[in-house]
């Protein structure tokens, strides 16, 4: 049993609904069996819990643990590639590097790395796109394992419009896929993700087959990308002549539903809209790729009024950076480009609680609650001399915090806990 001291950030509702009030501090958090048992002040946490290990953090800010509701970890070595669109991209980057991984040894060291620059960063959870390569899957799913982390995860699909070598069927799609989710599902904390990487790589034979995947598995999420860019919808048009939207082309296929993730989500209609939300699917925002890329701006504000499910996600490799502060700050600069100013608690909701919710696991992570996991991350709030002077002049916790999530790095990150123990720091 450990209690934990700090200033300690929980949310007890959505900050876009009531704003920062939605956020509260507390004095301490005690950790014990891998979960929180309890937050509240420190004297009386003290007094009850005398037996407990005391670690003291001063003025720093004890958070959930960051998640990360999408990402592409394959493309850990090609991140921050320059210059190029989304086609561009896949075929001149990220192809090539994922042929690498039907090698198993190198997927097991780029899961390995991968997870070591993610806890670096304080990000304890994500949902990753593996390669076609079982070998892929494997080697994430063992990577998370050595530290107990909780993760979500599923081999990429893809039958036509990629190279030879990156390409399977519907068949060995489906085979493959069906294999590691019994394999790998519920097996310590990782989840399987059904993954077809998006409509223009899969022909309908084997969208209607990872549909009836699904169907026959709806506890797994489902994991794609839609309406990223607007030649890519274009593409998709062509490819789909007779789909109504690009939604429309995972719809029909039996891959809309609860449970879907859904990345970039810029360019809907308002058709798209409607359905996604009627059918209660997750949104996931990717800003730093959104940028990188080139693919436009996400529509924050209208569509949580709307009542969207969202999370934020760092979309590594096309995303720029492993951290989700960047990814915050990120988020922050395209709603401005909005004219929408999100404040701080909003920001950090979304790196947290949002993205848990979107992955349906916010009764488990993202939060600071009593029974939730204790997956927690300790920030310094004056990590650099910038970040410093200027939290120093803060008059509340949000302009405490607000410089940290502009500027700041892993250096911020003075302790991450997974599960209950701590993994850095």
């Amino acid at each position: 049993m450990k209690l934990l001291l700090g200033q300690v950030l929980h949310f007890t509702s959505d900050p876009f609904v009531d704003g920062p009030s939605a956020a509260r501090l507390d004095e301490a958090v005690l950790i014990e069996a891998g979960k929180i048992r309890a937050i509240g002040p420190s004297a009386r946490l003290r007094a009850d819990h005398p037996q407990a290990e005391i670690i003291d953090h001063g003025q720093a800010l004890i958070s959930a643990g960051f998640v990360d509701a999408h990402v592409h970890y394959p493309q850990t070595a090609i991140i921050a590639s320059w210059g190029k669109r989304l086609i561009d991209w896949l075929n001149s980057y990220t192809f090539p590097e994922e042929m690498r991984f039907s090698n198993i040894a190198y997927a097991q060291d780029v899961a390995d790395r991968y997870m070591d620059l993610t806890l670096s960063n304080g990000t304890t959870s994500f949902s990753s796109y593996c390669t076609i390569h079982p070998e892929s899957v494997d080697a994430l799913f063992t990577a998370a394992a050595r530290t107990n982390s909780r993760i979500w995860a599923g081999k990429t699909c893809m039958d036509r419009n990629a190279p030879e070598g990156l390409r399977d069927t519907p068949q060995s799609a489906y085979d493959d896929s069906a294999r590691l989710l019994t394999k790998w599902h519920g097996v310590g904390r990782g989840s399987y993700v059904i993954t077809p990487r998006f409509s223009p790589t899969s022909t309908k034979d084997q969208l209607a087959a990872l549909g009836s995947l699904w169907a026959q598995n709806p506890d797994c999420l489902m994991q794609t990308h839609l309406s990223e860019q607007v030649d890519e919808i274009e593409w998709v048009q062509s490819l789909f002549p007779t789909a109504r939207d690009y939604l429309d082309t995972y719809e029909r296929h039996g891959l809309l539903g609860k449970g879907g993730l859904f990345g970039h989500a810029i360019w809907l209609t308002d058709r798209e809209k409607d359905r996604l939300r009627e059918v209660d699917a997750s949104l996931i925002h990717c800003p730093t790729s959104n940028t990188f890329i080139g693919s436009g701006l996400f529509a924050m504000a209208s569509l949580k009024s709307a009542g969207h499910r969202i999370g934020l996600a760092t979309d590594t490799g096309g995303g720029s950076s492993f951290s989700m502060l960047r990814t915050m700050a990120a988020a922050y600069e395209v709603a401005q480009l909005s004219h929408t100013a999100l404040h701080p608690a909003a920001l950090w909701w979304l790196a947290t609680v949002g993205s848990a919710r979107a992955l349906r696991a916010d009764h488990l992570i993202g939060n600071i609650a009593p029974g939730h996991e204790a997956d927690l991350v300790v920030i310094d709030l004056a990590s650099t001399p910038a970040i410093e002077q200027a939290s120093r002049r803060a008059t509340d916790i949000w302009q405490a915090v607000f410089p940290t999530i502009m500027m700041g790095d892993d250096r911020a990150i003075r302790q991450v806990w997974v599960a209950g123990k701590p993994v850095r720091g």
